[in-house]
């Protein structure tokens, strides 16, 4: 039975908004007449949230300026609620109803009410997630699809809000990694900046009538200052322009893989890239495998979830010899840009039949590699960069003082 969010009025007055299940419109309308109360506005949901997924798909002027429903930490949140409801064996029609009677934001109120609807209707959980591809991954799809088939819905959704629970700690931890040292550097070159363009001609104005010749330090601080006095606008403006150049020429799958697989062999980030793509590379495939997915079809989609195109089409050369008939440690090992570990645990894996469990033992340790190694790198840049822009602030200093101690010795 499709579903229908509305607005309207009750006997005293008070706006009233909700989501009811009707075969029509003019059934919803009648319906809220029912339950004394003055329909304003009757809208399917469902024909709502496809338009919606329609736009998304399309890049259309909504998509770009609507935000998703569901975030990445509000997904994890949703799909524990849920796995917890169906887990008490509670129907996953009553469970989508709860959900949708306690969500706060409408948006996702009525997305709620239109998974419900699809199920009311008889279509599958997986096949009324795959509706709103902006929300649900094609990854998230397959493990409720797996779930569905498997009979044990709420154990899957319950792996599944661990992953993602992992997968956004996991970013956070970077992101908070790489905000101080972000935010260190901004900083030194707003400051920079401000004394080049500003303090230092201005202290060279105050030697401009002496006939004394300036120390080295200070001409060539005074020839910085006048070049970012001059052509500063200009050589941001190419910055910005050569940034969204190379940003579109990554567009390119070629050129991307050849970036890609560049930034890998980089002394310290290329070894955290690396880490972090196999990790979620290894904790996907481990989920989907537990699930109960195809090998092959866990493979695809594992691949598909990484962010670097050198290791996704080493995945995916890895998938074809496993589609071959060759062990899926053997395949992952042929390629040296997926860290020794893995493949070294996949072999286990295989070898004990527990490839999920042993899948997941990598992941977990990978993650936490990946985790150390950025807190240890951020613990070395942030002295680095204090150490580097006292450096340059000193010399902005003596380019400042020179003169004047040089002005000091000819009074004397």
């Amino acid at each position: 039975m499709p579903a229908y969010s509305f607005e309207a009025v009750d006997a005293q007055g008070a706006m009233r908004k909700g989501v009811i299940d009707a075969e029509t419109a003019r059934a919803a309308r009648g319906a809220l007449r029912a339950q004394a109360l003055v329909p304003l506005q009757v809208a399917q949901v469902g024909a709502a949230q496809h338009d919606d997924a329609q736009a998304g798909a399309g890049g259309g002027a909504s998509s770009w300026w609507s935000g998703r429903i569901f975030g990445a930490a509000a997904l994890a949140v949703w799909t524990r609620q849920l796995a917890g409801l169906v887990s008490a064996s509670l129907p996953l029609e009553r469970a989508l109803t709860a959900l949708s009677e306690e969500a706060d934001d409408p948006r996702q109120r009525n997305l709620v009410a239109a998974l419900r609807a699809e199920v009311n209707a008889g279509s599958g959980f997986a096949k009324a997630l795959a509706q709103h591809p902006r929300e649900f991954s094609p990854i998230y799809v397959a493990v409720i699809d797996a779930g569905e088939h498997s009979g044990d819905l709420g154990m899957v959704l319950e792996r599944l809000a661990d992953d993602l629970a992992e997968q956004q700690q996991l970013k956070s931890r970077l992101v908070a990694a790489a905000l101080y040292p972000a935010i260190v550097t901004l900083i030194a070159i707003l400051i920079v900046t401000f004394l080049v363009a500003y303090v230092v001609p201005q202290v060279a104005d105050v030697f401009a009538g002496t006939k004394q010749s300036l120390p080295w330090l200070t001409e060539v601080m005074l020839a910085v200052s006048a070049l970012v006095r001059d052509y500063g606008l200009v050589v941001l403006a190419l910055l910005v322009l050569g940034l969204v150049g190379f940003r579109y020429a990554l567009r390119s799958d070629m050129l991307r893989e050849r970036y890609d697989a560049a930034f890998l062999r980089l002394p310290l980030v290329g070894r955290l890239a690396r880490g972090y793509n196999a990790a979620r590379f290894a904790n996907t495939l481990a989920m989907l495998a537990a699930a109960g997915v195809p090998i092959l079809k866990a493979l695809q989609a594992a691949a598909e979830t990484l962010n670097n195109r050198a290791m996704r089409a080493d995945a995916l050369a890895a998938l074809v010899l496993v589609r071959e008939g060759a062990p899926i440690a053997l395949a992952l090992g042929r390629h040296k840009r997926f860290p020794p570990l893995l493949p070294m645990f996949a072999r286990l894996g295989e070898q004990t039949g527990q490839l999920p469990q042993m899948l997941q033992r990598v992941a977990a340790q990978l993650s936490a590699d990946v985790q150390r190694r950025a807190m240890q790198l951020a613990t070395i840049l942030e002295p680095l960069l204090i150490v580097a822009m006292g450096l340059v602030v000193m010399l902005i200093v003596l380019a400042v003082m020179l003169p004047i101690i040089q002005l000091n010795t000819l009074v004397r």
